[in-house]
């Protein structure tokens, strides 16, 4: 699909991704890259990194590979550093790793807990702690006013609650948190902007093939109000708009791309018989004054 935003909407960004060599982190990193930004991608596994390497460069893509881990403090300050050192400033820091997968309460250790935890939200907050001395007004490659972007990828789950989800639930609970305290207060003392973007069910994503295997995949179009899952365009989409300048003036905000399915539930009545039963209400309303018993439908 072709993109609605100019060719130059990024010209001369440097943006960071984490979990950039695979799902919707690598979408991100494609687009920017399409969009005239120069990329670095961060992920746990080599060889994810340098297929990702390959692909964005295929495509005249500026892009380098950095193997690290978000939840180490002293990987995540070597991959700011190694951004620098390839690309001279930094722009845009995209957290995007997470961790995932279906587990009721009782059979989800305390351990497991914390690693999802500490993936996406501490994992979130350390790499924006260890860029913020290149995405603050005045800092390498920024003028006295030129402030950065921070974009965290979110959820909808904790925002009623999810099923077999109450660690993910947790953990972007946290990133949301995190995302506004940050606008609020980097915004004020370093113009940095800091939005978040909450995906629905993705198609073709690691992540997804966790959550909705395959025999559940009919099910949840059927209860989604746009009948139909989303793409990584569309979240890469909301990034490119958020890391633009379209976005100047959105901070603290989290921005959801789901279709309207976190307010949705099954249709549990249909249209037909809400038709039918409506007109039934009416007539028995009409023929039954006010406080006459009546029989129930």
């Amino acid at each position: 699909m072709e993109s609605p935003f100019k060719a130059d909407a990024l010209k001369g960004k440097v943006a960071l991704v984490t979990g950039g060599g695979s799902g919707i982190g690598f979408e991100i990193s494609t687009q920017f890259g399409l969009h005239g930004a120069a990329v670095a991608i961060m992920g746990r596994r080599k060889h994810v990194i340098d297929a990702a390497v390959g692909a964005l460069q295929a495509r005249g893509i500026r892009v380098v590979g950095l193997e690290g881990d978000v939840r180490k403090r002293e990987d995540a300050g070597r991959v700011v550093e190694e951004t620098i050192k390839n690309f001279g400033r930094l722009d845009i820091l995209v957290n995007c790793a997470a961790g995932n997968f279906l587990a009721s309460p009782e059979d989800l250790s305390p351990n497991a807990f914390r690693t999802v935890l500490d993936i996406d939200s501490v994992g979130t907050y350390t790499m924006s702690y260890e860029a913020l001395k290149y995405l603050k007004n005045g800092g390498p490659g920024k003028g006295p006013s030129d402030g950065g972007i921070i974009l965290n990828i979110s959820a909808t789950l904790h925002y009623t609650a999810a099923w077999y989800q109450i660690h993910v639930s947790a953990a972007k609970a946290a990133v949301d948190a995190t995302t506004r305290g940050l606008a609020l207060e980097w915004g004020s003392d370093y113009n940095i902007r800091v939005n978040g973007i909450a995906p629905g069910p993705i198609a073709d994503t690691p992540g997804m093939s966790k959550l909705a295997p395959e025999e559940m995949k009919g099910e949840h179009r059927d209860n989604t109000p746009l009948y139909r899952f989303g793409e990584k365009w569309d979240i890469a989409m909301a990034a490119v708009y958020l890391a633009s300048d379209a976005g100047k003036n959105v901070n603290g905000t989290t921005l959801v791309v789901d279709g309207g399915l976190w307010l949705s539930h099954p249709r549990y009545i249909s249209k037909e018989e809400v038709k039918w039963k409506s007109r039934a209400v009416e007539r028995r309303s009409r023929n039954n004054p006010v406080g006459t018993p009546s029989s129930k439908l």
